[in-house]
């Protein structure tokens, strides 16, 4: 994967919230905290701030904190302990997420996850021997994932991964064409009955919602993959209504399938 400073482009400043602070403990690396704080424009702050988001270095890598009035527990990736870290030693060929994207056994797919988020169905796809290439378009979470990646992901997996910053608009027009492209963005809004878990409710309200959705899904039909799939909610409306050729059922969400049947 890329080293980390290539995943903070120059401009990244311009998509954060006001208030915006990164800082580091005495043990964090202070070439990569300071390279960091630059092309985010701020100066290193000694301590997290309660009153904004915020970036924090330490000797475990960086994490994501939310002001305090969201009672969010800090954010750091990790591959390899809690549930992320199960699901991707339970990971299996039968489960609906390979069988949306046509795992057989012998054949290394090559997919390119447009809207990686936080890894964790790329990283499925890598531990499962697919050749993944994940696109994030915030330089934001772009940092976190790849930080989280190279620091816990399982070695044979994390030699199968490249990371981009950047518009996966923009990505597949310039990339080879893949055999998959996995769509997976922001859910539809719930109402109060039905919340996200705050994990991704904070994430929403820090890097906004996905209103260019179905744009995308023209460009990666229009990509040259033999089958895009895309990730909705159970119950949801297809993605900018266009009807896929099929679809896979899981407990919460579903797979639609477009390209070849």
């Amino acid at each position: 994967m890329n080293p980390p400073s290539l995943l903070v482009p120059p401009d990244a400043a311009a998509s954060l919230p006001s208030g915006f602070w990164v800082g580091g403990a005495e043990d964090a690396e202070s070439t990569e905290l300071r390279r960091v704080a630059v092309r985010f424009g701020v100066d290193p702050v000694p301590a997290p701030r309660p009153d904004g988001y915020g970036l924090w270095l330490d000797a475990h890598g960086w994490s994501l904190h939310a002001p305090a009035t969201q009672r969010f527990a800090p954010l750091r990736l990790d591959f390899s302990a809690g549930a992320t870290g199960l699901r991707l030693r339970q990971a299996g060929r039968r489960q609906p997420l390979a069988r949306a994207v046509g795992l057989k056994p012998g054949i290394a797919l090559r997919v390119i996850d447009a809207t990686a988020g936080l890894g964790r169905d790329g990283a499925v796809l890598a531990q499962l021997g697919c050749e993944v290439t994940m696109i994030e378009r915030s330089p934001l979470m772009a940092l976190l994932l790849e930080d989280g990646w190279l620091r816990t992901a399982p070695p044979a997996a994390r030699a199968r991964v490249r990371l981009h910053c950047a518009d996966a608009r923009e990505a597949l027009v310039r990339l080879a064409a893949p055999d998959v492209v996995y769509l997976d963005p922001m859910y539809p809004h719930r109402g109060k009955s039905a919340l996200v878990k705050k994990e991704m409710r904070v994430i929403r309200e820090l890097v906004g919602d996905d209103p260019d959705a179905g744009e995308l899904l023209r460009v990666a039909l229009s990509s040259g993959a033999r089958r895009v799939v895309v990730k909705r909610p159970r119950g949801a409306l297809p993605l900018d209504g266009s009807p896929p050729l099929r679809q896979v059922e899981g407990p919460n969400t579903r797979y639609d399938l477009y390209g070849t049947p």
